[in-house]
């Protein structure tokens, strides 16, 4: 695109607005920065993780998303822990108030988060 002025109109210099030459090739899509510092891989298992443990605390609490009470399971938490003994007791104390039981739902996420990495920050270089 151009914007061109004529010769009588004005003294003004004409302004192009060009691609410099050479410059054909498509531009290489770069990858977020987020990706960047963690396996994109990982990201999406626990993402898919997240989304199952959701699933599951509607089911147990047998209510919307929006009405489970206020817990976090800390996953990062749950793999800094030694054992899946420790791992298992540590979820029941969050789910002290789910009046359904939740022997299958620990045992699932266990299975689930056996062999995830943590998703600790990593150190600048």
């Amino acid at each position: 695109m151009a914007a061109v002025s004529s010769p009588e109109s004005s003294a003004q210099p004409r302004v192009y607005f060009q691609t410099p030459a050479g410059d054909d090739e498509i531009p290489v899509r770069k990858q977020g920065r987020v990706t960047v510092k963690y396996d994109r891989k990982e990201l999406r298992k626990r993402l898919i993780l997240e989304e199952w443990i959701l699933e599951q605390l509607i089911e147990l609490y047998d209510c919307e998303e929006e009405a489970i009470p206020e817990l976090e399971i800390d996953v990062d938490e749950l793999l800094d822990m030694p054992s899946d003994e420790e791992r298992g007791t540590r979820v029941k104390e969050l789910l002290v108030d789910c009046y359904k039981p939740t022997d299958e739902f620990v045992q699932g996420l266990l299975d689930k988060i056996r062999g995830m990495q943590k998703l600790s920050t990593p150190q600048k270089k």
